[in-house]
């Protein structure tokens, strides 16, 4: 059994709830432990889970929350830097699955984000379960 942190940026909390059921629901599935830890925004997930990563209580992470492009550049800022980030920590070796939506509108945000639909949530896990075996194959 493993343990994993789900890192949210809530901002939409109704997006961020079925998001989290996903994962959540993956990684239970998988017999592993879930906790949740929220910070103010997508920005800070990265960090967030460097600061997480020094405990070593975790042995994977999914990224979690929603940015809506809006009327100016910000969308183009958080969403590049926030994925640059993940994608930093996951090549260092870290089993993160990265489950922040970058959508146009919140009708496209629904779909991602419902378990039923297509369920990035849970495919955000299922990717940082296959990061997390990944590290078990390679590891001396």
């Amino acid at each position: 059994m493993a343990r994993f942190l789900i890192v949210e940026a809530r901002f939409y909390d109704h997006l961020n709830d079925q998001l989290i059921a996903g994962a959540r629901a993956a990684l239970e599935g998988a017999g592993h432990e879930v906790e949740v830890l929220t910070v103010p925004g997508a920005l800070e997930i990265p960090g967030a889970i460097a600061l997480a990563s020094e405990s070593d209580l975790y042995d994977g992470y999914v990224a979690i929350g929603v940015v809506i492009r809006g009327e100016t550049y910000h969308f183009e800022i958080v969403a590049g830097e926030s994925a640059r980030g993940i994608m930093a920590l996951t090549m260092d070796g870290m089993a993160i699955g990265n489950g922040i939506l970058t959508v146009e509108n919140e009708d496209q945000a629904l779909v991602r984000a419902d378990p039923a639909q297509k369920n990035k949530g849970g495919e955000a896990a299922q990717a940082a379960l296959a990061l997390l075996k990944l590290q078990e194959r390679f590891a001396r």
